[in-house]
């Protein structure tokens, strides 16, 4: 289009990698339209562009992903099932190897300890965020770099405290005081703190009262720890990531020091010597134990497949004319799934661990489903080693029907299944954890379009899709790298961790002005003045503590299903109140009711977030393109000059596109 045309703008609330994920994708999508309309693209966000919030660089360098180098990237592959064209790029690990190799040289790493992790990384080491940091930048930067010379881009360090608008443009309120207008607006938000609810509310105030140190859930990274001296007993709930990266920045962060036994050639034993600056921390949740480790091995049997949850029998659970169970009509097939996978891997991998042949153990497996006592005797005549048995309800809560007398039994227990874990989830020898991992990843994919959907009870989906679904993944696959098991047992056995078990509970005591920690492991209960939830705030509009997200619920733009946006399944607009979908607004993330497997992705597992990004940015592009339209052909053949500055009168910073300022991202 000539340059006097309109120009149409779009405001995107987060600059993260979320956003920039689909920033790519809307360059890949005009990319392929002749005539493009001339677009204004905000950026909005207080953090960094690329890395937001989460990933930005202004944090301990002793944090890391709980992903190898090798399975993280920012790039469509030709796995993806997306209606934009493909553009590949580098994985983290490519990526890296590139950088190193001078063949990508478009960025500068000035930080040494970095560029010290970045000299030596290997496959199946786990990045630092802060290198993640300069990944994300790099994307963005590449992005943008993509943008044809009708995109205008301008990055606002800044918050969206309100949208106002209905059918026509929309106005962003910036928390600075400035305002845009804009004809779309993309909610990009990563994950979000929260005001403190149900136990952190009462929690909160109990400690206010008595003068006690609480912390709710919080981004660990984000976290004020300074109350958890040297010394103290510190009661933790919680034993997921947040729980282990709490752990690390607590003792390993406050100068204490992991070395081993022997001649130091990366044998013996891991030991972990005090700095004397680490509280004594008490650990536990429902389970007791953290999640699963990160799996390192190689599948070396048959190729994993789905064998039960094919995408015939997905169809036909989607065409059912009522609503679904997740639990009772889906988890079956899930869970024969994971026991199919594991033993395909354990007899067609390994087959000198069992006593007969895969297709007749499959043949009777599929017979007797994935638990009961046929299936307890099936595998134990055909297993030869115990261990190499799984039992589903045991590996989901190793602790459940256990009971310790002594509390000092319980820490051997836990420091014994940890060894077992770390050994089972790393050991080539023991590739079925990763049958079952693969068998689990293709399930959530092969669900996934339909978790959105209004195929569930209003029940299951709290309970089960909301709820119990995602923590049973997270446990399975989304645990921490192997050796941060090691060091826990290295902490348990230095005394700075003790285990307080399953079933942990907290009794806020009034009376003594103490919070009281138990659980179901072990007799007694301990006197703690502090107490950390350790996990992340709950994805919730509804208590975040991003306004943007509370103006959406309190303007009543959108509307939200047990705490999260409700979003079309088809290109995720703002649903009204109403259900029908908002003409100029969009939502993607954690926050609403689509599908959220994170902002990146393993290499060439057609990731959800991928295709989410494509459908809503070409979604994006035949809105502002509609609108580029209406608006020529309401203007006289005499038409003075073009909008060229939408959303400017208030904005100082949106008047000055791709300038070289602080935040600001300018082509290469």
């Amino acid at each position: 289009m000539p340059t006097t045309d309109p120009i149409a703008s779009v405001a995107l609330v987060g600059a993260g990698p979320r956003a920039a994920g689909w920033l790519e994708r809307f360059a890949a999508a005009r990319s392929e339209r002749a005539d493009p309309p001339p677009v204004t693209v905000h950026l909005v966000d207080p953090f960094p562009p690329g890395a937001g919030r989460i990933w930005r660089r202004d944090q301990s360098p002793l944090l890391k992903l709980n992903s190898m180098v090798e399975d993280v990237t920012m790039f469509t592959d030709d796995s993806c099932t997306i209606a934009g064209p493909v553009r590949p790029g580098p994985s983290l690990l490519e990526w890296v190897e590139g950088v190193r190799d001078g063949s990508i040289g478009d960025l500068r790493i000035d930080d040494p300890i970095v560029a010290a992790e970045l000299s030596g990384l290997g496959r199946g080491d786990f990045p630092t965020r802060r290198l993640q940091s300069h990944y994300l930048d790099w994307f963005l930067r590449r992005a943008v770099d993509a943008l044809d010379d009708g995109v205008s881009l301008v990055v606002h360090r800044d918050a969206v405290r309100a949208v106002e608008g209905d059918d026509g443009p929309q106005t962003v309120r910036l928390a600075g005081g400035g305002s845009l207008t804009v004809d779309g607006v993309v909610y990009a938000l990563g994950h979000a703190g929260s005001d403190p609810v149900g136990d952190a509310d009462r929690f909160s105030a109990f400690a206010a009262r008595h003068g006690l140190d609480y912390l709710a859930p919080a981004f660990t990274a984000d976290a004020d720890l300074d109350a958890f001296g040297p010394g103290r007993t510190v009661a933790v709930r919680g034993f997921g990531l947040a729980a282990v990266d709490l752990l690390v920045l607590l003792t390993e962060g406050r100068g204490g020091r992991y070395s081993r036994d022997g001649d130091g050639d990366g044998g013996g034993v891991l030991r972990y010597t005090p700095s004397g600056l680490e509280p004594r921390l008490l650990i536990g949740s429902r389970r007791g134990v953290p999640y699963r480790s990160k799996i390192s091995s190689r599948l070396v049997g048959a190729p994993p497949a789905l064998h039960h949850l094919t995408p015939e029998v997905v169809a036909h659970l989607a065409a059912s004319p009522e609503r679904l169970d997740f639990r009772r009509d889906v988890w079956p097939l899930i869970a024969r799934e994971l026991v199919h996978g594991y033993y395909r891997e354990l007899f067609t991998g390994h087959p000198e661990r069992v006593r007969v042949a895969w297709p007749e153990f499959e043949t009777a497996l599929d017979r007797v489903g994935p638990d009961g006592d046929e299936y307890r005797a099936l595998v134990s005549s055909a297993v030869r080693d115990q261990a190499d048995e799984l039992h589903l309800d045991a590996f989901d809560r190793p602790l459940d029907g256990l009971r310790f007398d002594d509390a000092d039994v319980l820490q051997e227990w836990l420091r014994g299944h940890l060894r077992d874990d770390l050994h089972r989830r790393t050991d080539q020898g023991h590739s079925a954890t990763l049958g079952l991992f693969t068998a689990l990843l293709h399930a959530l994919f092969a669900i996934a379009p339909h978790l959105a959907g209004e195929l569930w009870t209003e029940e299951s989906r709290r309970r089960d899709v909301v709820g119990w679904w995602p923590g049973y993944f997270s446990y399975v696959a989304s645990g921490p790298p192997g050796h941060r098991l090691e060091e826990l047992v290295a902490l348990s056995e230095a005394g700075i961790v003790t285990f307080a078990g399953a079933g942990i509970r907290v009794e806020a005591d009034d009376e003594a002005g103490v919070f009281r920690i138990g659980s179901a492991s072990v007799a007694g209960e301990t006197a703690v003045t502090a107490l950390i939830d350790a996990w992340l705030p709950a994805a919730s509009a509804e208590t975040s503590d991003e306004p943007a997200l509370r103006d959406l619920v309190e303007s009543r733009a959108g509307t939200v299903r047990h705490g999260q946006v409700r979003v079309s399944e088809d290109d995720s607009r703002l649903l009204r109140p109403n259900g029908e979908p908002h003409p100029a607004r969009w939502a993607i993330g954690p926050f609403t009711t689509a599908p959220f497997a994170g902002a990146f992705s393993r290499p060439r597992t057609n990731a959800l977030a991928f295709r989410e990004n494509d459908r809503v940015a070409l979604s994006v592009l035949d809105a502002l393109t509609a609108w580029a339209v209406r608006q020529a052909a309401a203007r006289e053949p005499t038409a003075s000059s073009p909008r060229t500055a939408p959303g400017t009168p208030s904005s100082a910073a949106a008047a000055v596109p791709r300038t070289t300022e602080p935040g600001a991202l300018p082509r290469r």
